[in-house]
């Protein structure tokens, strides 16, 4: 396993190197997407935009302590803290977890850059077998298809 997907023990706990981000049971990644940040918020927060630019069934109640489903209900949680048009951050778990564990974090960064929006989302306090796969489930189910839909 290269150095910078070694997992290693700190406190007890497994954690997750990724370059210089360690994060408990998590990751940090980045896409930029061909849209502005306000766009992404509300589409991201509504359900017909979050339909739309995923490709799938979503739920959205778009305000603090409402409740979402995405992916014809594979996830669930709650929106937990709001910045109009820069940050969502949610409660975050799937129908894979197990029952006794905890909802992950999911935190969302919205940065205006050139050709769009940098998206840098931070997911954490996941069951810690399942990191890899949701991993490379952000990208192939949610920036993949984003691009393709904001960039119409």
């Amino acid at each position: 396993m290269p150095a910078s997907r070694r997992r290693s023990r700190v406190h007890g706990e497994t954690a997750i190197n990724e370059g210089w981000h360690k994060l408990k049971n998590g990751f940090k990644i980045s896409a930029v997407i061909p849209a502005k940040p306000e766009v992404i918020y509300k589409a991201w927060l509504s359900t017909k935009g979050h339909t739309a630019m995923t490709g799938s069934s979503a739920k959205v109640n778009g305000r603090i302590g409402g409740k979402f489903t995405a992916w014809d209900g594979y996830i669930f949680g709650t929106t937990l803290e709001l910045t109009s048009g820069q940050r969502i951050v949610q409660a975050w778990r799937t129908s894979e977890f197990p029952d006794d564990a905890p909802d992950s974090h999911v935190e969302i960064f919205l940065e205006e850059v050139k050709g769009g929006t940098k998206i840098t989302l931070t997911h954490t306090n996941m069951p810690v077998d399942q990191v890899d796969s949701y991993r490379q489930g952000w990208e192939d189910f949610y920036f993949k298809p984003m691009r393709e839909y904001f960039g119409k």
